[in-house]
């Protein structure tokens, strides 16, 4: 998954049809917004269901739709709303599923909501300095973490590893040390960004 990767900075590659970094309606604006339309059925789904076949495969086709309209900001250009708004559909969709598996008792609540406050903490953080012009550059270890966390629900909802929950637990703790690693590495970057204004 593409929360907070550098694919909403990136400019077109030529596509046959370019946008500009303030259009709305955009093939990848719709793939985004159909996830975000998605979530709530998903996570209905993973809620009813648990580790089932039909679980993960919609969370498979859902999650991975964040590769298209990655694949589509990048040849059709990209946008200041996809940018915010593909971040934002990843982390309904991960924040979500990872939620509902601590309801389901698959996860233990503690690395759930230390995941829940770096994302929250560094949204705001970047949010407060956008205001005051400070841009903090996305990091490849952010968008690692994002991939982590959904291999990490993936594997939970696979019925062969659901019956060794071992392993959806270990790849979990993997991406909570990505999450709170990325996390303090954007809180300096914004401090050093800051300072060099």
């Amino acid at each position: 998954m593409a929360t907070e990767t550098a694919k909403g900075a990136e400019s077109g590659d030529g596509g046959d049809r370019g946008y500009g970094p303030s259009a709305l309606a955009t093939p990848a604006n719709a793939v985004t917004m159909l996830r975000v339309a998605a979530t709530p059925f998903v996570l209905a789904a993973v809620a009813s269901r648990g580790a089932s076949w039909i679980s993960v495969a919609l969370w498979i086709v859902f999650a991975g739709t964040d590769g298209l309209d990655g694949y589509l900001a990048r040849r059709q250009g990209a946008t200041r709303s996809g940018a915010f708004l593909d971040p934002l559909a990843d982390k309904f969709l991960v924040l979500g599923a990872l939620f509902v598996l601590v309801a389901k008792n698959v996860f233990w609540w503690l690395p759930v909501a230390l995941i829940g406050a770096r994302e929250l903490v560094i949204s705001a953080y970047r949010s407060i300095l956008g205001q005051r012009g400070v841009s903090i550059p996305a990091r490849r270890s952010a968008k690692l973490k994002t991939v982590v966390q959904t291999f990490a629900v993936g594997f939970a909802l696979l019925p062969p590893s659901a019956e060794h929950p071992s392993i959806a637990t270990t790849i979990l703790w993997v991406a909570v040390a990505l999450t709170l690693v990325s996390g303090v590495q954007y809180l300096v970057d914004g401090s050093r960004n800051r300072h060099a204004m």
